[in-house]
């Protein structure tokens, strides 16, 4: 097969494939702004992937008088965002420890994280429930400090068990390996240490593999729906995705839901737009490699 035909099939697929992507965002963005009647009226047609002509910002008015959508919002950012720089401190230290430094044991751990990616979260939910509950937090009353079993109804509940995130820790790992060594040999020369090394060294010439383990953090604790469902039973600590499930449960108008998915979904694209060079950058120059 000559190489112009082969570089239009690629073309080709990739279009599809990114049609198929875009067209359930399409259908939810469109239908945010109509009336239930009209949403389902031409399914058949491209009028569905487009807002129609009474169009209205209804629906958005509607999720946030009827829910706290604007707490849950709250949360969930401020969620995401100590897990992306927790996360990408924690995960990017170990990786380093890992790649640069030589110590006994260092394989075996790397074996470990190698292992932990590929066991699903559900099989270690009921253990990490079983910890969380008996872990002390600590907290003030009458203006002194006390001792708290248990983490639930919290938001730290929701940030510190997943800020070390094995597939992070394997993705800074791979990508520090391929950094030069004679840029660790010139700076211990000039007396640098491994704090030193790490933090003016390694991670300002890290950018794009950070950018790609902020996005895989942030999607994963903005996305998180079992873990929140089980630690959170208020409203004060609840995040968005656990949200949309009670607003579904009160509301049944379709472009509500397709209101409340869409606001919940933007953020989500917002960082990834925003970071995709960077991202591309770290897949195509350090690869994922097994």
């Amino acid at each position: 097969m000559k190489r112009p035909v082969r570089t239009l099939l690629l073309f080709v697929a990739m279009c599809l494939l990114g049609v198929v992507f875009a067209a359930p965002l399409l259908f939810m963005f469109a239908s945010s702004f109509k009336r239930d009647d009209a949403i389902f009226a031409n399914l058949t047609s491209w009028s569905a992937f487009v807002p129609d002509a009474g169009w209205s910002t209804a629906n958005y008015a509607a999720i946030f008088e009827r829910s706290n959508l604007p707490l849950f919002l709250l949360n969930s950012t401020v969620i995401a965002a100590c897990v992306v720089v927790g996360g990408v401190l924690v995960n990017s230290m170990l990786a380093f420890s890992l790649s640069r430094m030589r110590w006994r044991g260092r394989r075996a751990v790397l074996a470990v994280v190698v292992a932990l990616m590929i066991i699903p979260f559900e099989v270690i939910a009921i253990p990490l429930l079983s910890l969380v509950a008996r872990l002390p937090w600590p907290g003030l009353e009458q203006g002194a400090l006390t001792w708290h079993a248990g983490w639930f109804n919290s938001l730290h509940v929701q940030i510190i068990p997943f800020l070390a995130n094995a597939f992070c820790v394997f993705l800074f790992y791979q990508f520090f390996r391929d950094i030069p060594r004679e840029l660790d040999e010139a700076a211990k020369m000039d007396g640098a240490g491994p704090w030193t090394l790490f933090f003016r060294i390694i991670l300002p010439n890290s950018r794009p593999v950070i950018a790609t383990a902020a996005i895989v953090l942030f999607i994963a604790a903005w996305n998180q729906y079992l873990w929140p469902i089980m630690v959170v039973q208020g409203e004060a600590a609840r995040p968005v995705q656990p949200g949309i499930q009670q607003f579904f449960g009160r509301s049944n108008s379709w472009g509500q839901i397709m209101a409340y998915a869409s606001v919940v979904t933007l953020p989500v694209l917002a960082v990834f737009l925003a970071f995709q060079r960077q991202f591309v950058a770290s897949v195509a120059g350090a690869g994922i490699k097994g």
